[in-house]
């Protein structure tokens, strides 16, 4: 059941790629980001209204830090979706966890393991086949590229600064960040108008109250139920229903050089998750 229920939760994150194309060709990128985010800390903190007691000052420095890593990893992936297919997004995306072991490494000064080293060779090769347009990368696989780093970021600080207990009070705040952020953000474009039509509400009701808030205590409780290799594994799927439905929904292209360039990023994916050596134990969720 927490196997399934984790499933689930990552093919959800892999159709909200084109579903977060699709919004914001309507509204612009940080107005759609605020009504996501804002929506989706609200809602959780509605469910649980005193739980923010439980976190002392270093507690909120903290998540303030991880949610402005969490609002560079979501500001550039949505805005690099208006650039690049959400095939490509989907894979580029999944490379946080490759780099993730990798800054872990840089800033605690761990050894990198060989097969962290393989994966990142593999990753880039994958990368390079995907995103390459002759010899430079397009601006959207660039900015995909950032988000992944970013995220990446976020899950190493994310497993020195969290616990159980304040898990979820932590989420909130990091949620509410990325909203004020994307406010703040928002004031160069248009400000945050809401979604212009009701298509538009009812897509971003679904990401913030499913995708996000609902999606984040649905893995919550799977991974409380499972190992996080084992829930790792489990979610390095996104980029392959990712492409799914881009495919699906979105009518995305698919070359060799994606297939190829894909299955070499989910081999890295796989070695790195699957390393006996892997030292850090973190919560891979980024998504859309």
């Amino acid at each position: 059941m927490p196997t399934l229920l984790l499933l689930a939760v990552t093919a959800v994150w892999g159709a909200t790629f084109v579903l977060v194309q699709d919004v914001t060709d309507e509204i612009a990128v940080f107005a759609f980001l605020f009504w996501r985010f804002g929506l989706a800390g609200l809602a959780l903190l509605l469910l649980r209204p005193t739980c923010l007691r439980l976190l002392s000052a270093a507690d909120w420095r903290h998540a303030l830090y991880l949610g402005l890593f969490l609002s560079l990893g979501y500001g550039a992936q949505t805005v690099g979706l208006r650039y690049t297919s959400a095939t490509v997004a989907g894979f580029i995306t999944g490379m946080f966890v490759v780099f993730t072991p990798i800054l872990a490494a840089i800033i605690y000064r761990r050894r990198i393991s060989l097969a962290a080293w393989s994966a990142v060779i593999l990753a880039a090769v994958g990368l390079a086949l995907i995103s390459l347009q002759g010899f430079s990368i397009g601006f959207g696989e660039a900015l995909v590229l950032l988000c992944a780093v970013g995220f990446a970021a976020h899950l190493v600080f994310l497993s020195e600064w969290t616990s159980t207990r304040k898990a979820y009070p932590l989420t909130i705040v990091q949620l509410l960040v990325v909203a004020l952020v994307s406010l703040i953000f928002s004031l160069f474009e248009d400000g945050p108008t809401p979604p212009p039509s009701p298509s538009a509400w009812l897509a971003t009701a679904f990401l913030a109250l499913i995708a996000t808030a609902a999606a984040y205590l649905a893995q919550s409780w799977a991974q409380a139920h499972m190992t996080s290799t084992r829930a790792a594994v489990v979610l390095t799927m996104e980029p392959v229903f990712a492409g799914v439905f881009g495919v699906l929904l979105a009518g995305d292209e698919i070359t060799w050089r994606t297939v190829l360039g894909g299955a070499l990023i989910l081999v890295a994916m796989y070695l790195v998750e699957l390393s006996p050596s892997r030292k850090v134990d973190y919560d891979p969720s980024p998504h859309p």
